[in-house]
């Protein structure tokens, strides 16, 4: 049985141990996201309505996290949005359609509460089957005019971004140094970090942008 619900202090743990499980060594030798996820949830940015836990048969097995975001265009109007990630799904039950009911569970909720935009960065094979598509297609940018290749864009109002330029900026929560996600990662039951393949399709993506 499938269950989609609201966060508890008493998921903290495993949430944090999931994430861990399923980041390590993905990206970077090691990982942040874990450290990211404990910094998260005490920051005014961080969006409460939106940290949703799936359960499958009463065991928590992956989450959904949002923060704000906003969006503003060349004449200096500001737009409210939301971002989601960290998104994830414990690795012994990955593509199997979990993280997509996250998605669409917590995306409906986020519209009912008058959000109509979200943007997100991550690969796109992994989410361009849940209606994101490329900021370019919608003239979202970041600072210097650069269309981030993993950079994904939902409306979640059809028709409310009109074509302006608009440039995207996200929250300060989600800067994480390297030495602090290291010096807390240092804290838990060791983990080997090393190089892998999936480090450099990831800097390849990261650092590639549509022209």
């Amino acid at each position: 049985m499938l269950n989609i619900r609201k966060e508890e202090p008493g998921d903290y743990e495993i949430v944090e141990k999931i994430t861990r499980d399923a980041f390590y060594n993905l990206y970077i030798p090691g990982c942040t996201e874990h450290y990211l996820v404990r910094k998260m949830r005490s920051h005014e940015d961080f969006i409460k309505e939106l940290d949703f836990v799936l359960e499958l048969d009463n065991k928590v097995i992956g989450y959904i996290m949002y923060t704000k975001a906003t969006l503003t265009d060349e004449s200096g109007n500001v737009k409210d949005i939301v971002t989601f990630g960290p998104l994830c799904i414990d690795p012994s039950y990955q593509r199997r359609g979990y993280g997509k009911r996250l998605i669409r569970h917590s995306l409906e909720k986020a519209a009912s509460m008058g959000y109509d935009v979200a943007v997100i960065f991550g690969m796109p094979a992994n989410y361009v089957s849940s209606g994101f598509i490329s900021c370019k297609k919608y003239n979202i940018c970041v600072e210097g005019d650069k269309f981030p290749s993993a950079m994904l864009v939902r409306e979640l109002k059809p028709g409310v971004l009109d074509g302006r330029k608009w440039y995207y900026k996200d929250s300060p929560v989600m800067t994480v140094q390297p030495e602090d996600a290291e010096a807390y990662d240092d804290t838990l039951i060791p983990k080997e970090r090393k190089h892998t393949s999936s480090q450099e399709e990831f800097y390849i993506m990261s650092h590639s942008f549509v022209e």
